[in-house]
């Protein structure tokens, strides 16, 4: 069957699967149906065939038989594998997280960014407006308050005002719109790191949880509860494995436990401890940042406080980057916060899939089967293989590992995720490999072993076993990931064209929606001024370029010229002179100021006029 054609008889499959689920009341994702028709396709005991066409018969009977095993609600199989596909779905370490994170939140605000880039304010209100936005922005890039608290929005308000008051809009209008956005990110981190630092100073704080106490609370016992649920799980596999153990040493036990789901049981514990581990690592690295977070929050608490002190006025390239740097260790914290909750969750809904174990196995069944059974430990059992050793010298063509003689001997990529490799496919349980023994390196590939036996059947056909190991991950499509076995179990097409596959199914790949917008003109206008579209007036160029090529410059000298030369003089200009004959001049004369007295007449009948002359003297002037 060629490739195109594989994928549509898949493609098929996988919706008439999912429709048939959907009908029986089980709607499950395109993701589950897939994997499910892969594990049922690579069954060997369904005896299924893709390198020919398959009939209408066989595909109707693949997807009966995934439909009846997607219902099967009792089969630890089926649990397993949907908590591989929800972990594989879900799952993201620290940096995608956090990326997703930073990438929904330039989403959310947006809208605030482009009222305020986008906008060209003429008018006082409309300044003022634009600034309430930017108060805004700083609000919500914060994630300290919520525009609908009036006192967080105050906090925030006065200290922008601090560093960014509204003199400074114009400015900040003129910038281009990249410039804007470079400039309000800086403005949120100031006013963040000042908010900090007013809330140490019992100045405010309005809408700012105490996230340092909130964490150091709530790692510890996120912790605990991951520690205590990795040694329920532990404990259940232990378990399993030494019921599987006793079958396979006593016959009469194997007829009694073989109708029980065990090893679909360990696979199923086995995948849930795994999936532990990753949560753990992630909270003692989250742990780790914030002890780290803690030291270096009050040191630069202290640095502020000593920079600033009762100082009414400070440089702002002083005390700016103390701010900045205060904003950037509050954002780890939140990152941390983020994170745990995050791990918290996804432990919380991992636990959903190993509910069957109870139904299956209830504590006083699986008690009674254990019964003169001896329980070891993963522990148990390495420490009782601490002291044995593979001897080189008794393999001549194999390449061993030992802690003393291999650089970085605790860094080495492991196969199987660390189980034994000989007892997967022997056996079929998962039993922890110790490096101790010996790690077997083949084809670039290292394996481990539970036992120096186990280690020396597998070096002698390392070929066989790791075939003996596929073929049981054929058997039980959980081990796949369990084991890490992808790269195997790639792709749902012929053997010959396995190689040429680019597309896999255990993932579909991630769409979204985009857009993309260029400026009109990113490069400045190269118009070639010369050029010419007109034949005929490039004929006309050539024709002239031609006849140039014929013409030539003549120079000649005679009797009288040749002894010739140039003369220069100089003369001087005439000078400016000015010369005066006039001169101003002025004087002033006494104003006469003469008075009479008596118009008015007096006590007497008789008037008397008398003249009062109040002129001064020339010689007092």
């Amino acid at each position: 069957m060629s490739g195109e054609l594989a994928q549509s008889v898949i493609r098929r499959i996988i919706r008439q699967v999912g429709l048939e689920c959907a009908a029986r009341g089980q709607s499950l994702s395109e993701t589950l149906v897939a994997f499910m028709v892969k594990a049922v396709v690579l069954d060997p005991r369904n005896d299924f065939n893709m390198d020919r066409i398959l009939t209408e018969n066989e595909m109707q009977a693949l997807i009966q038989l995934c439909v009846t095993r997607l219902l099967d609600t009792t089969n630890p199989s089926l649990s397993t594998i949907k908590m591989q596909v929800y972990f594989d779905m879900n799952y993201a370490n620290r940096d995608e997280l956090l990326s997703e994170q930073e990438r929904i939140l330039e989403g959310k605000l947006a809208p605030v960014v482009r009222a305020i880039t986008e906008n060209v304010p003429h008018a006082q209100e409309e300044m003022e407006n634009v600034y309430q936005r930017i108060v805004t922005y700083a609000l919500l890039r914060s994630g300290m308050g919520s525009p609908t608290d009036i006192e967080a929005v105050r906090e925030v308000a006065a200290a922008l005002q601090s560093v960014f008051p509204q003199t400074e809009m114009t400015t900040f209008i003129s910038l281009s719109k990249k410039d804007k956005e470079e400039q309000l990110k800086d403005l949120a981190m100031l006013v963040k790191g000042i908010r900090l630092y007013n809330k140490q100073g019992q100045k405010g704080g309005s809408g700012i949880d105490d996230l340092p106490a909130i964490l150091n609370k709530a790692i510890p016992s996120a912790t605990q509860t991951l520690d205590e649920r990795l040694n329920s799980c532990q404990l259940l596999a232990h378990r399993y494995t030494a019921l599987l153990e006793s079958m396979q040493e006593d016959p009469h036990r194997h007829s009694q436990l073989s109708t029980f789901k065990l090893k679909e049981a360990l696979f199923n514990v086995r995948q849930y401890e795994a999936f532990l581990c990753i949560l753990q690592s992630n909270a003692i690295t989250s742990a780790q940042n914030v002890e780290s977070l803690d030291v270096q929050f009050e040191a630069a608490m202290v640095v502020l406080k000593n920079t600033v002190q009762d100082k009414t006025s400070i440089e702002s390239k002083e005390v700016f980057p103390l701010f900045m740097e205060l904003s950037k260790l509050w954002t780890g914290y939140q990152d941390e916060m983020l994170l745990l909750s995050f791990l918290t969750n996804m432990a919380d809904n991992l636990q959903q899939f190993l509910e069957i174990q109870s139904q299956l196995f209830p504590e006083e069944m699986l008690t009674s089967l254990l019964e003169g059974v001896t329980v070891k430990s993963d522990e148990e059992r390495l420490k009782e293989t601490m002291g044995t050793r593979v001897n080189v010298s008794d393999f001549k063509n194999q390449e061993w590992l030992f802690p003393e003689t291999t650089e970085n001997f605790d860094q080495l990529l492991i196969q199987y995720h660390g189980f034994c490799a000989h007892s997967i496919g022997v056996k079929g349980i998962t039993l922890p490999g110790n490096p101790a023994i010996g790690i077997l390196k083949h084809k670039e590939k290292c394996y481990v072993f539970s036992s120096k036996e186990a280690a020396y059947m597998f070096a002698q056909d390392p070929d066989k076993f790791i075939q003996l190991n596929i073929e049981k991950a054929k058997k039980y499509a959980e081990l796949i990931q369990l084991l890490e076995l992808r790269h195997q179990f790639e792709y749902l097409v012929p053997h010959a064209q396995a190689t040429n596959a680019k597309k896999g199914l255990m993932k579909p790949p991630p769409k979204c929606d985009s857009g993309t917008q260029t400026d009109t003109h990113i490069l400045p206008p190269t118009i070639v001024r010369s050029y010419e579209w007109n034949e005929w007036e490039l004929r006309r160029k050539a024709i002239k370029l031609a006849n140039l090529r014929r013409k030539l410059t003549h120079a000649m000298q005679t009797d009288l010229s040749h002894m010739r030369r140039e003369n220069f003089t100089q003369v001087y200009l005439p000078k400016d002179a000015g010369t005066q004959t006039k001169r101003d001049n002025s004087s002033n004369v006494p104003k006469p100021q003469v008075f009479l007295k008596g118009l008015r007449g007096g006590p007497s009948p008789t008037t008397h006029l008398v003249t009062v002359d109040l002129t001064r003297p020339l010689d007092e002037t």
